[in-house]
């Protein structure tokens, strides 16, 4: 048992871990100190809920609709698209990123189920690939399996996001904000391309 939620464990963590668009995100708004414990809860329970959901057997349904994953394709990469001009933009300015507004709760927290949910990714990863692993494990275990996918979310959304809002103020030159702003800037044009392309 202990090992099927340890291989659900790592497995969680190697799906989780790759920089992504919401990746980005969590370590933006860590190093900005800007309503970071919504922004890691909202991550982990939709993960988890997502991960659970896939574990249910979901994931077969959405299989057999690929409509829904090309719908979010194209939402998905209109947003990231828009959010690395935003990204860019912020860039070119000489203020620090925590001179900057600071942003509503309601729209961080938008903000963070848009680069969730529009992702047709987060769909094939946690919902189709992890719930299969899971289903794979047999009737008696495929629980533990997911438990143990949902436990790497949960360190990783919280190393992230508290971490970085740990180092914010070593990181807290304008020269390092343009620096994190290009990088998300270059992240998020890059997968709203690799959406588009397919």
């Amino acid at each position: 048992m202990l090992s099927i939620w340890g291989t659900g464990l790592l497995t969680g963590l190697a799906l989780i871990i790759a920089i992504g668009a919401q990746n980005a995100f969590v370590l933006r708004q860590g190093i900005r100190r800007e309503h970071v414990g919504v922004v890691v809860a909202l991550c982990i329970v939709s993960d988890a809920a997502l991960i659970l959901g896939g574990t249910a057997g979901i994931g077969a349904l959405v299989s057999q609709f690929p409509a829904i994953l090309d719908i979010l394709r194209w939402g998905g990469a209109v947003y990231l698209t828009w959010f690395a001009v935003r990204s860019f933009r912020s860039a070119l300015k000489p203020a620090a990123l925590t001179a900057e507004a600071p942003r509503s709760r309601g729209s961080v927290v938008a903000t963070t189920l848009a680069l969730t949910y529009l992702n047709p990714h987060v769909y094939l990863d946690t919902v189709v690939l992890l719930g299969s692993l899971a289903n794979q494990q047999g009737e008696g275990t495929r629980w533990v399996f997911a438990a143990g996918a949902v436990v790497g979310s949960i360190i990783w959304f919280c190393a992230l996001g508290f971490g970085a809002r740990g180092l914010s103020g070593v990181l807290k030159s304008p020269r390092t904000w343009r620096v994190v702003d290009v990088v998300i800037g270059v992240v998020m044009l890059a997968l709203a391309v690799k959406l588009i392309v397919g």
